[in-house]
């Protein structure tokens, strides 16, 4: 579905992303951890048109997203979760998730309504929100807020930036619960994660990313028994 090629990218003359190749099957769970720095964020902006590529290449769906714009890559069906959540905070749930939608709105209207059903049966607590001001939410609600608004276009390829970040171990684990429902109802997740025990406990598969590139790759389970992974990343010391 996804397939990233000797990607190189970054801000100006700074090169953030060094040759990155990766990829992302139909129906997986793909993680990429890190340490702060190592250009996790910038690799989803990248993908999503937000910085320019500046040689390699990106190609979703088989289709090369060089001078493809952020907008379009979302209507093709891929859309971000972004770090920070960035709700609109002076609007309510439901205006978000409607704005979340404007693709669907240029086909029919109905879709929207359809859309917005489905994300308060994945977020129950949303729907008691509705009219609520996003700002005003909790910042476990304001997560799902943009998990649901992102959901809103019907991607088949969803990717989260961050999402544990500041929240309570419960809401964590009832965040990772619903990214495993999205892959079992048929979404393709692209996890980015400081996190890195619970999100190699949910994904497929998993990308190590280090100062810009790509150091380990393998399967999850692989990867949790890594030493490294464990000494660098899991807090765990290795004898």
């Amino acid at each position: 579905m996804l397939k990233v090629r000797n990607l190189e990218a970054g801000y100006g003359k700074l090169r953030v992303l060094k040759r990155i190749s990766m990829h992302v099957d139909p129906g997986e769970i793909v993680t990429i951890i890190g340490a702060n720095g190592a250009g996790k964020t910038t690799l989803l902006h990248t993908i999503t048109g937000l910085v320019k590529i500046g040689s390699g290449e990106i190609a979703f769906k088989g289709k090369n997203l060089q001078k493809v714009s952020p907008e379009k890559i979302v209507a093709s069906g891929c859309s971000l979760v972004p770090e920070g959540r960035q709700v609109f905070s002076t609007m309510t749930v439901e205006e978000n998730l409607i704005l979340g939608g404007y693709v669907l709105a240029k086909k029919e209207k109905g879709d929207i309504n359809q859309e917005i059903k489905r994300v308060y049966e994945l977020f129950p607590v949303l729907k008691e929100r509705t009219k609520q001001l996003a700002g005003t939410l909790s910042g476990g609600e304001q997560q799902m807020l943009a998990m649901g608004r992102a959901l809103m276009a019907k991607p088949s390829l969803i990717m989260m930036d961050e999402p544990s970040t500041g929240l309570a171990p419960l809401i964590v684990k009832s965040i990772f619960q619903v990214i495993l429902r999205l892959r079992e109802e048929g979404s393709t997740v692209l996890l980015v994660e400081q996190n890195a025990k619970a999100a190699l406990g949910i994904a497929d598969r998993g990308y190590v990313l280090e100062t810009g590139k790509i150091i380990l790759q393998g399967a999850a389970e692989d990867l949790l028994q890594n030493r490294d992974v464990q000494r660098a990343y899991l807090g765990r010391e290795t004898d």
